[in-house]
């Protein structure tokens, strides 16, 4: 990479500033652009917050104006593209800032990257990229075997996988009409530390240490391959430097498991690390199934494994460890930002 910074946006979020904390530390320039929406906290990256190659911009990715500045300002290097809105649940009650930050948001980032692109020299130019990281669920649900493709058909069944797969066609578009160089990214389900507690696993964990009831939806039958968000950074960075532009890569972690056995998993851990609740699955509630809940995700990696040599190098187990000894260390950062994203 060039010493000009990579532009992330979407940075104070989960897997955006694992992104951000792994480009610091190895020594990357970066600009971490976000609204700082309920699920966006500076808290997440406070260990890189006074490294002279970190800088903070809070901006909206929706602000045309504002977004032409970054780049003007800070000429970088890469886009890695993470904001977003994330949450199904969220998006069935209210797809329209999905719509908003989603769509327009990627299309704004677009133009704008697409303007400072042509005013670079051609060196500059043939090495910029721009990672727009999506996910697995614009292509629907799968059956009881196979996987997801680079080439797989999109099936979006939510308001949120619908807005990703727009934005996923606008970022190819622009590869494709503009000479862009783009690259799109579709990963499974990301864990650990620093996921805002909506999700399923921070979800089970911070209603397992309250005593609370553990909700699961319907049976808690539904199929996710599980990716650990480090593994995921890994191959976000192995993309930024080694995919080529135009290209789809899709992310999985090969760790597939049902609801209920991720749930049952996580008390498990917890009975070990904290015995006097324990057993933990005595919490555990079935709850009625949210609308259009897709059946099955798996991702077939071995484009960006056999390309790039990329892997994932935690097991569902090692991983799932490693997130639940992170939320009993960190319980009041759960607190301070449940909080705040209820005010």
């Amino acid at each position: 990479m060039s010493d000009r910074p990579v532009l992330v946006t979407g940075g104070a979020g989960f897997i955006g500033s694992a992104v951000v904390r792994h480009l610091v530390a190895r020594g990357t320039p970066v600009v971490n652009v976000d609204s700082l929406t309920y699920a966006g906290h500076r808290a997440s990256v406070a260990s890189v917050e006074d490294d002279p190659r970190y800088t903070f911009e809070h901006v909206d990715v929706r602000d045309a104006e504002e977004v032409r500045r970054l780049f003007g300002q800070y000429r970088p290097a890469a886009v890695v593209h993470l904001a977003a809105e994330s949450h199904v649940d969220r998006s069935i009650d209210g797809p329209g800032a999905f719509v908003g930050t989603n769509v327009i948001g990627t299309y704004t980032l677009l133009e704008a990257a697409r303007a400072y692109w042509t005013t670079l020299e051609a060196a500059d130019r043939q090495a910029f990229r721009f990672v727009h990281v999506s996910t697995d669920e614009v292509y629907g649900a799968l059956g009881d075997s196979g996987r997801f493709t680079e080439t797989t058909a999109y099936d979006p069944r939510s308001p949120y996988s619908a807005s990703k797969a727009s934005a996923d066609h606008f970022v190819r578009a622009w590869h494709h009409t503009y000479g862009l160089p783009t690259l799109v990214t579709n990963c499974s389900n990301n864990y650990g530390p620093y996921q805002y507690p909506e999700k399923l696993i921070p979800v089970v964990i911070t209603k397992a240490l309250a005593g609370e009831p553990i909700p699961v939806y319907g049976t808690g039958d539904n199929v996710r391959d599980w990716l650990y968000v480090e593994d995921h950074v890994r191959a976000l960075c192995a993309v930024l430097e080694g995919g080529r532009p135009g290209e789809t890569y899709a992310v999985g972690g090969s760790c597939e498991r049902s609801n209920l056995e991720v749930v049952r998993s996580i008390c498990a851990v917890l009975d070990e690390r904290r015995p006097a609740g324990a057993p933990h699955s005595q919490l555990i509630t079935f709850v009625g199934d949210r609308p259009g809940h897709d059946w099955r995700y798996a991702i077939d990696a071995s484009k960006i494994t056999s390309e790039l040599g990329w892997r994932p190098r935690e097991s569902f187990e090692s991983g799932l460890a490693k997130t639940v000894d992170w939320y009993l260390q960190n319980e009041s950062w759960c607190a301070a930002v449940t909080k705040r994203g209820e005010a």
